[in-house]
């Protein structure tokens, strides 16, 4: 799973969700940093609220939290999401002996490696250095 600090600054660069069902997402500043929550169609669902996404906890919940707003949590892309995003950029993934190598294509710059401990780190990191270089992913 991509690590909850490079999710936050993914976010912070301007990385973008459409929340769908099995997607997963951290809540911040609430007490439950060791948690990642998933989307699902009988616990945790979408719905709009005043024009905004709303994330809704259905049925009992120990912590009593009916709803939270999109804005206020964290998504945690998928590896998968992950290699979605970075689209025709990838080149390869690799895995190594310290870890995971992700090769990207870079306009005018030939091939970019970028090197993590998991792969969806790896792919993470990439995705991050085109956001913040201000190239949009490609989904």
């Amino acid at each position: 799973m991509l690590s909850i600090e490079l999710a936050r600054r993914l976010r912070r660069s301007g990385l973008t969700w459409s929340p769908q069902l099995h997607d997963t997402f951290h809540i911040p500043d609430r007490n439950l940093d060791d948690r990642v929550f998933v989307l699902a169609d009988l616990t945790i669902d979408i719905h709009h609220l005043d024009g905004h996404a709303a994330i809704m906890f259905n049925g009992a919940v120990e912590w009593s939290l009916d709803y939270i707003l999109q804005q206020d949590v964290v998504w945690v892309p998928s590896e998968s999401q992950l290699r979605d995003l970075l689209g025709d950029r990838l080149v390869a993934l690799t895995r190594g002996g310290d870890g995971y190598r992700c090769t990207i294509a870079v306009g005018g710059r030939g091939e970019v490696n970028f090197d993590a401990d998991s792969a969806p780190d790896a792919y993470g990191t990439a995705l991050l250095h085109l956001l913040e270089a201000g190239n949009e992913p490609t989904s």
